[in-house]
């Protein structure tokens, strides 16, 4: 992707892909997922050098990051003030002044994510962007409050306006091998999410192997999951390479068994210009260029849009600027 194709890109609108309307659960399938943890590994070690981008390529390209950003806040000291300055920075994710060095404009972030309480305070701040508010849900961070208000929780944050939920997934369902269970778990939460898009969060620091990770990636996806997603960011560990090509492949293999493409999200850890950088390089070379559009690829993340920000103003200024300039809120 050269510099103009990626200038053009993170301008477009968000395009419609269709949704994912999930599939009968397919065992034969999931028991055939396996995970070479010693070539994935071998694989990932070597994505950071294999793509260099200098000077207007790399600016492009982290104008494209900015572009799949939920600028996210999910902190139990989270307040109504905060949660407009975070939308004020989502319709605004970069200084006029920076834009117009790189004849940029109309630049936003993909979404904003919040708890569900303050989805009316986000919903309101972002009236008339077209940004969509996303919440996270079913008992987020854990999953592990009774499972009729899990359900509810997703309704009322539907009700309450927002379009993406992000839910999470209980964690011994995969650890014990029951699909089934994981199967109708994320089909419930596919349903009550309605014309909401659904994000199922695996955890996968707490998945256990990368199989596992395989696997709950593919049945998350056979029961409607429009998006999967790494991590909550609350684990103690979060997005990593060798779990994002495991995931990213197995949309890969559902979209050549179902001909529907379902997008990814990696969240937690990813705050560095660089390292958003390399995941874009992984999605272009596994899956091609239609994964790099808001509507099938964001990075769950609160500081890394500070990083990229600072990078792109010494693209222009050649200067650095200090961090607490480009403060989220």
């Amino acid at each position: 992707m050269d510099s103009h194709t990626a200038e053009r890109s993170a301008q477009l609108p968000q395009l419609a892909e269709p949704r994912n309307p999930g599939m009968e659960l397919d065992l034969d399938w999931v028991a055939a997922v396996q995970a070479n943890t010693s070539a994935i590994e071998r694989r990932c070690a070597t994505l950071p050098g294999r793509r260099s981008v200098k000077k207007d390529h790399q600016a492009a390209w982290l104008l494209k990051a900015i572009s799949l950003i939920d600028l996210t806040t999910l902190s139990g000291d989270d307040t109504e003030g905060r949660v407009r300055r975070l939308c004020a920075k989502a319709r605004q994710p970069v200084s006029p002044e920076i834009l117009r060095g790189l004849d940029m404009e109309g630049l936003t972030t993909g979404a904003v994510c919040v708890y569900h309480d303050m989805i009316p305070t986000a919903v309101k701040a972002l009236e008339g962007t077209g940004i969509p508010v996303a919440a996270v849900s079913t008992g987020f961070p854990a999953g592990l409050s009774p499972f009729h208000l899990r359900v509810a929780e997703i309704e009322e944050s539907v009700k309450a306006g927002a379009e993406e939920i992000d839910i999470v997934i209980t964690r011994r369902h995969v650890l014990q091998g029951n699909w089934q269970a994981l199967y109708d778990e994320m089909k419930a939460f596919r349903q009550a999410c309605g014309d909401a898009h659904v994000k199922a969060i695996l955890a996968t620091g707490e998945l256990g192997s990368l199989r596992n990770v395989a696997r709950a990636s593919l049945v998350c996806m056979m029961a409607g999951a429009d998006f999967i997603k790494t991590s909550t960011g609350k684990e103690s560990v979060n997005a990593t390479l060798p779990v994002s090509l495991v995931m990213i492949r197995a949309i890969r293999d559902y979209y050549d068994h179902t001909g529907y493409r379902v997008g990814y999200k990696p969240a937690g850890g990813i705050s560095k210009a660089k390292d958003a950088l390399v995941y874009l390089s992984l999605m272009k070379d596994e899956l091609g260029d239609r994964w790099l559009q808001p509507d099938l690829f964001r990075f769950g993340a609160s500081s890394l849009l500070n990083d990229i920000e600072r990078q792109l103003e010494h693209h222009v200024t050649g200067a650095y600027s200090a961090g607490y300039r480009h403060a989220m809120g």
